[in-house]
């Protein structure tokens, strides 16, 4: 590739844990690692694609239906990419993250090799051959090859667009970059974000998601459940980390609704407190120094209820911002965020940062689909 780096405009795809959408995001990275968002759009997933992505989630697909659902998730996002294109013409390349459907962090042998992994589908030549654009895509898997978790990447992002400040995201799973003067970036994910809040409003209240918070505000925290759910071992364990719906899954979920309360709304008030909770309680505990800021984004950003019971979590003196205050998009900053990834997997830059992932070193994420 040229060596001699100009501003590019990028398509960055983004599906998350919650895989509400096909998050789509034009932007044109420049060559300091700043991104300007033209435009995004949340395109979503065909009905019974989604219900195949969710049956891949709980292990209930078969390798054929795996294989089949890669190809179809290519077309998808494909599809979110043309929305764009058709109004601003092809950018220079499409930069795509994908769907994870399995996320394995844990350096587990057989027969004396690693079985750490990852799994994101989407399948990068359908998307190449469907919008007629370059594609880069798969920028977990070096990472993890070097010794890395795979996982978070969108701190390498938040290092370049933030300074001396807490980075919180909030989607299915909630993630914290560190970014301060006193201390090499680190990041790592808190726990439980939305995952647990949507799975119960689609079980009691037939909703993909509280909106705003509002089944929360109407409930009460059933103090001594939540005490019990956050000695959950996972909360407790030293960066580097991550986690997902391998993890908390719906097997857990169901568990713990065993010992839930009775009324439907202090279930959906309780587990807000739970993911505010597991974020002060990770700052307390991992993060040594003082802060004045947390910057949430994310889904969580939306939640009124959520930021409520964060900013009661929090010491006192902490400004707690969105990333809409940074003229940064909360629904499309993860896109973006691929975008800039993208951008240096095309110019040969490093990408990834050891200090949040637990890599070997500094490598170049991300492979090219012509």
């Amino acid at each position: 590739m040229s060596e001699e780096k100009e501003p590019k405009k990028i398509i960055g795809l983004m599906s998350g844990t919650s895989c509400d959408s096909i998050d789509a995001a034009l932007c044109e990275v420049y060559p300091d690692l700043s991104v300007k968002l033209i435009k995004g759009i949340n395109h979503h997933y065909p009905e019974h694609i989604r219900a195949k992505i969710f049956s891949a989630f709980r292990g209930e697909t078969t390798i054929k239906e795996l294989c089949q659902l890669n190809f179809a998730l290519g077309k998808c996002f494909a599809d979110a990419a043309k929305i764009l294109t058709e109004e601003f013409g092809k950018p220079d390349f499409i930069s795509s993250h994908g769907q994870t459907v399995y996320h394995y962090p844990y350096d587990t042998k057989l027969d004396n090799i690693s079985l750490k992994s990852t799994l994101q589908i989407g399948e990068s030549s359908v998307i190449a051959k469907e919008t007629g654009c370059m594609v880069i895509s798969n920028f977990r898997e070096k990472d993890i090859a070097y010794g890395g978790q795979g996982a978070p990447l969108v701190c390498f992002a938040d290092e370049k667009w933030f300074k001396n400040s807490l980075v919180q995201n909030i989607g299915g799973i909630s993630n914290v970059t560190v970014i301060s003067d006193e201390c090499e970036t680190y990041g790592f994910d808190t726990g439980c974000g939305n995952i647990m809040i949507d799975y119960c409003m689609q079980k009691f209240f037939g909703q993909k998601f509280d909106k705003e918070g509002e089944v929360a505000s109407r409930g009460k925290v059933c103090d001594s459940w939540l005490d019990c759910l956050l000695q959950d071992e996972y909360y407790h364990i030293a960066p580097p980390k991550t986690t997902g719906r391998e993890y908390f899954s719906n097997q857990y979920i169901e568990n713990i609704l065993k010992t839930a309360p009775d009324d439907r709304q202090d279930i959906i008030a309780t587990l807000t407190a739970l993911t505010a909770k597991t974020i002060a309680q990770a700052y307390e505990r991992f993060i040594p120094f003082h802060y004045d800021t947390v910057i949430v984004g994310g889904g969580g950003a939306y939640n009124k209820t959520m930021m409520k019971f964060l900013k009661n979590y929090l010491p006192k003196y902490v400004c707690l911002k969105t990333h809409e205050d940074y003229g940064i998009s909360n629904n499309f900053k993860e896109a973006m965020a691929f975008a800039l990834l993208g951008y240096c997997c095309f110019y040969n830059i490093p990408n990834n940062l050891p200090s949040c992932t637990g890599a070997e070193k500094r490598v170049v994420l991300g492979k090219i689909t012509y």
